[in-house]
């Protein structure tokens, strides 16, 4: 495949508190969220390919299904999948991290559902439920800060839904990489 050096920046964004949070509304049409309580590494990698192809999503491509399964079943890590007429529209990944952090390590849409409100709705679950974590998982403290990062190499409204959803920015980086040409 071939490739090309890109200049790449990535805002690094935070929520400290779960009155940051500024919901999207509602979608106009049904969407179901629901925690995947099975680790099923055909499943994750499915949506990590599915929503990530577009965007250079690659760190994980040639992740073995035992590396997947370890990353689904340690203590607090969810997926969280959107469905919209029982088709898997899209997914946050929550990641835990010690002190009370919570990463939101993947989030997006399959592209067939871009453009439909249905993003905000999902960062908006995701959100709450990176806030309750420890009330699904006793042993770990109650969330103090939620993060997410995101770069220029993601899909445009990205930034804008996060900022949007109450994120803030807190850093910025910006890098040289080769990626991908499609």
């Amino acid at each position: 495949m071939p490739t090309r050096r890109a200049e790449v920046t990535t805002w690094h964004l935070e929520q400290n508190s779960p009155a940051d949070l500024r919901p999207a509304r509602e979608p106009d049409a049904p969407v179901r969220i629901e925690r995947a309580e099975t680790a099923a590494p055909e499943f994750a990698r499915f949506l990590y390919t599915a929503v990530g192809g577009d965007w250079h999503w690659t760190d994980r491509l040639a992740w073995t299904r035992d590396q997947w399964h370890n990353w689904l079943t340690r203590p607090g890590a969810e997926l969280w999948t959107a469905y919209l007429h029982g088709t898997p529209a899209g997914y946050a990944e929550l990641d835990p991290h010690p002190a009370g952090e919570v990463e939101i390590a993947y989030f997006g849409l399959l592209r067939a559902f871009h453009g439909r409100g249905l993003g905000g709705h999902l960062l908006t679950h995701a959100l709450r439920r990176a806030w309750d974590l420890a009330d699904r998982w006793p042993a770990r403290e109650p969330t103090r800060r939620v993060r997410v990062r995101t770069c220029s190499l993601d899909g445009p409204a990205a930034l804008a839904n996060y900022q949007a959803r109450g994120l803030r920015v807190h850093d910025i980086s910006t890098t040289t990489e080769t990626v991908p040409v499609y």
